[in-house]
Parts: C-alpha cells; structure tokens; sequence
C-alpha cells in the first residue's frame, strides 16, 4: 500500500471518529450576548429580515443547542469527516504537514453546520482553533525544520485574512466578520501547504459561494441577498488542498 493510501485511511478513520465529536462541540458554544446583535456578523440576519418582510427581533437564532441535537448529525458528521479525512490523507500523504489539518477537519464540519443554520461563526470555536492551529504549525516546524513552510503559513493568514478584511471593511453588510477570521484561520493551513492551495482555497472560496450561492438562491434553498457564506469557503479549502499544487503548475506551465 503507498504512503498515500495509508495516510488516507489513517485520517478516515481519524477524522471519523472526531467526527463523532461534532454535536458535543456544537452545544459547547456559548449563545451570543444580546450586544452581540450589532456585530458586524448579524447584519446578515437584518438583511434576511428584511427581505422577508419581518422584522429582525421576530427572527431569532437557533439555539446551539437544538442544532446539537439534530438527528443524525452525529453520524452524518462523522461520515463528511471520514471523507474529508481521506481525501486530505490522499492529497498530503504521509506527512508531518497533516499535523496541522487533523483538528480542523472536524471543526470545519461543525462550523460549516453552525454557520448555514445561524448565519454565524463562532468565535468561541475559531479563537481557539487559531491558536491549535499556529501550535501544531510550529510543531510541525520543529519536526522538519521547514521554514519556508512556516513563512509561506504566516503570508497565507497575511494575504487571506486582509483580502477578507478588505471586503469587510468596504461592504460589511455583505461580509460577515466571522468569514474574516475564518479566512485568516483557513490561510495559515492553505499556506503552510504551498501556494497553489493558498491560491484555489481563497479563490475557490468566491467562486463557489458565487456560482453554488446563486444556484441555491434561484433553487429558493437560501436568500439571495442572506446565505451563509462560510460553507463555501470550507469547501473551497478543501479543494485546494486537494487540488491546488496541480491548478497552480498548469497555470505555471501553461
């Protein structure tokens, strides 16, 4: 068996099982304090709220804790996480730079679930899934020495989080500031890969959410002008680990 196809069915079988772990996590994350109403994140949910001809207040949030509880969320997370787990393990192969990707896996997952039900994404999740991040990163650092790894890590979250950022602060009605730190979050693992994920996770991110969100709009699945954004940006980054080294040596090599 190569390395790759033991890397894949390690992490299947890795990320499965803490995929079993998804609904705990959800129903961890403290509900937003009503100031929080008027972060930067809930304009979304105004947005929605107007669209729809109801006020803001007549909306409330799902509870985490009843998305906790959904049926099956258990399994079917663990089944997206296995998955997600063997085609990171296929892309990567046996590699100290998996190290980094484990963990956010099935925090991807979570916050994926969160995100197209509320509308938000947790701090309270992406905070200390940063600072796992940049730990097994430097870890992953000590064991191969590798700096241009790490470097190429801190230019990721530099260049994911400010085009973020930027969009943010030009529009934030139309961004949340979730997706901000989300991006600078996805960068740093996207950059310690290598370039070509960086480049298909930041841009895959616009273009699925552009073309996915427009399909599902006219579908009527979501709001044209109030769908979750986050979904997209993880999937997007997920395809640039798989696929991102081969986009950017064709676009390279022509």
């Amino acid at each position: 068996m190569s390395d790759a196809a033991v890397a894949a069915v390690a992490l299947a079988l890795v990320c499965g099982a803490l995929g079993l772990l998804v609904p705990a996590l959800v129903a961890r994350i403290p509900e937003p304090e009503p100031a929080a109403v008027d972060e930067p994140v809930a304009e979304r949910d105004t947005a929605l709220a107007s669209v729809v001809g109801v006020p803001a207040e007549e909306e409330p949030k799902e509870p985490y804790a009843h998305i906790a509880r959904l049926p099956g969320l258990a399994v079917g997370s663990a089944a997206v996480c296995a998955v997600a787990g063997a085609l990171v393990g296929w892309s990567v192969g046996a590699d100290w730079d998996l190290l980094p990707l484990v963990p956010l896996v099935p925090v991807s997952v979570a916050l994926a679930v969160v995100d197209w039900r509320t509308r938000l994404l947790p701090t309270k999740v992406i905070a200390p899934t940063y600072a796992l991040t940049i730990a097994l990163t430097l870890v992953t650092w000590l064991l191969t020495g590798d700096t241009d790894d790490l470097v190429r890590a801190f230019w990721g979250w530099l260049v994911a989080g400010g085009i973020f950022f930027v969009l943010w602060f030009v529009h934030p009605r139309g961004l949340g500031y979730g997706d901000v730190r989300l991006a600078g979050l996805l960068g740093i693992a996207l950059g310690h890969l290598g370039w070509g994920a960086l480049l298909v996770g930041v841009y895959g991110g616009f273009l699925l959410g552009g073309v996915g969100g427009g399909l599902l709009a006219l579908l009527r699945v979501v709001e044209r002008r109030a769908f979750p954004f986050g979904p997209f940006m993880l999937v997007a980054a997920l395809v640039g680990v798989c696929v991102g080294d081969v986009v950017l040596d064709g676009l390279v090599t022509g």
